[in-house]
């Protein structure tokens, strides 16, 4: 059986998800979407000196905790995150859309794993910011775990191989983008022209500028390798930063940041139109 009637007959036996499952999903996209709309217009005031900042998940958090109503809509965004993760969960256990059990699924949903642990920390310190419990800052927490890699054997060689693996999927994410291979997983029958087009447009203008972040971080993980100075391990806020530190670095922030609230786009319309159905 060649590969196209494998994929016609496992369309067949597609059946939906269970409808709080992939509400949950939904709800998590959602939620996604809302904290990278928050960094990209962040850092587009801070670009065009509006008064923003060039921030990560956390000031994100915290910049919803300082609005009116700002811990009422933490605890929905921190519920909303949970969805994402039990959805992240469920795509890496059932395998919804059909990835396999060759290195190349395997792989693709071990990064689902990833993803579940990494948007349950995010979801985690909303919680503590909702209840008073932080402060938002995250403090040095990404340099402490380095720290600690750092000093087990091999830790060197870890961190290193940890910042090719981010710059690897910083690439993979802007290839994914500019080939627009995102919009498989649309419900295009469902959605109409424009709806399509635009998640097309902020799906490919996102994608890249989320991965040009993730070279820039992948690249403070090898220099924290090389320096073994776990204050070089630096995340999202850092690499926008870096970023209008460049030659005409304000121009090129402004249009890393447009990316990066497009993505937030690209992920509501996705929690809205994606396709949950198991095959």
């Amino acid at each position: 059986m060649n590969k196209e009637t494998a994929k016609g007959h496992a369309k067949k036996g597609a059946h939906e998800a269970k409808p709080w499952v992939k509400g949950l999903g939904r709800l998590g996209y959602l939620a996604k979407g809302s904290v990278y709309l928050i960094i990209g217009i962040l850092a587009f005031m801070a670009a065009i000196g509006a008064g923003g900042k060039t921030t990560g998940t956390n000031g994100a958090l915290a910049s919803i905790a300082s609005k009116p109503f700002g811990e009422i809509l933490l605890w929905i965004l921190a519920v909303g995150l949970a969805g994402y993760v039990i959805w992240k969960i469920v795509e890496a256990v059932t395998d919804p859309e059909n990835k396999g059990h060759e290195a190349k699924g395997i792989l693709i949903r071990a990064g689902f794993v990833f993803s579940a642990i990494v948007y349950a920390g995010l979801a985690y310190r909303a919680v503590k910011i909702a209840s008073n419990a932080g402060s938002g800052s995250g403090g040095n927490s990404r340099q402490t775990i380095t720290a600690q890699i750092l000093s087990q054997p091999f830790g060197q060689w870890m961190v290193g191989l940890a910042g090719v693996a981010v710059i690897g999927y910083g690439v993979y994410e802007i290839y994914k983008g500019y080939s627009e291979k995102f919009t498989d997983s649309f419900q295009r029958s469902k959605m109409k022209a424009k709806e399509f087009e635009l998640g097309k447009k902020t799906g490919k203008a996102g994608l890249m500028a989320r991965g040009v972040v993730f070279c820039i971080t992948g690249y403070f993980l090898i220099q924290t390798a090389i320096t073994t100075n776990p204050d070089n391990a630096k995340g999202l806020d850092a690499a926008l930063s870096e970023i209008a530190q460049q030659p005409f670095g304000q121009w090129m922030l402004g249009l890393v940041a447009l990316g990066l609230a497009a993505y937030g786009v690209f992920q509501i319309l996705k929690g809205k139109n994606k396709n949950m159905a198991f095959y």
